[in-house]
C-alpha cells in the first residue's frame, strides 16, 4: 500500500478514535485512494444519513465536505489538518437513498503557509455529479506538527518523517 494512502487512513482513524462527529455520522467512510493532494472515498448511505423525504441530508454533504477537505490536506503529509475558516456546498441533485453508495473526491487546490483550499466532488454510483463543496482551512499552526511527513511526488514513499504503520 502506498505511503500516502496509509498515512491518510491513519489520520482518518484518529478522527474516528476521537469519538466525535465523524465517528457518529459516517463511521463507515471508506478511503479507497490517496495521492498527494487527492483523496477518493465512498460512503454507503444509511437510514440515519437521510432527511425526511428519504434522500441524503444536506448536512451530511456539508460534513463530508469538511472531512474530505481535511483528508485532502492530510494527503499532503499534514497529520493535524487545521481548522475550518470557510465552507460551502452546492447541491446539484438528490445524492441518494439508504443502500446507495455515494462517491467523493477531495482535492487540495492550493496550500500556502497559513491557508489551504480544497474542493470536494460528490457523485452517484452512475457517475453523475450530485453536489460539490469548497473548504478553506487555517493550517498555519499545524504545518510544523511532529507527525507531519513529506511524500515522494507519487505518494508511494515517505521522504521525511516517520511511517508509523
Amino acid at each position: 500500500m502506498a505511503a500516502c494512502l496509509r498515512f491518510t487512513r491513519r489520520v482518518w482513524k484518529s478522527f474516528l478514535d476521537n469519538q466525535g462527529h465523524d465517528a457518529r455520522c459516517f463511521p463507515n467512510l471508506d478511503i479507497h485512494q490517496a495521492k498527494p493532494g487527492v483523496v477518493q472515498a465512498s460512503l454507503k448511505i444509511e437510514p440515519y444519513n437521510v432527511n425526511r423525504v428519504g434522500t441524503v441530508h444536506g448536512g451530511l454533504i456539508m460534513s463530508l465536505t469538511d472531512t474530505l477537505g481535511s483528508l485532502a490536506v492530510a494527503s499532503k503529509g499534514h497529520y493535524m489538518t487545521g481548522v475550518s475558516t470557510d465552507i460551502s456546498t452546492s447541491f446539484v441533485k438528490p445524492a441518494g437513498k439508504p443502500g446507495d453508495i455515494l462517491k467523493m473526491t477531495g482535492t487540495l487546490t492550493a496550500m500556502g503557509k497559513s491557508l489551504a483550499y480544497t474542493r470536494v466532488d460528490f457523485t452517484s454510483p452512475s457517475g453523475d455529479l450530485v453536489a460539490y463543496g469548497t473548504h478553506t482551512k487555517y493550517v498555519g499552526r499545524s504545518s510544523g506538527h511532529a507527525d507531519n511527513v513529506k511524500f515522494s511526488e507519487d505518494g508511494e514513499k515517505i521522504l521525511e518523517g516517520s511511517d508509523t504503520d
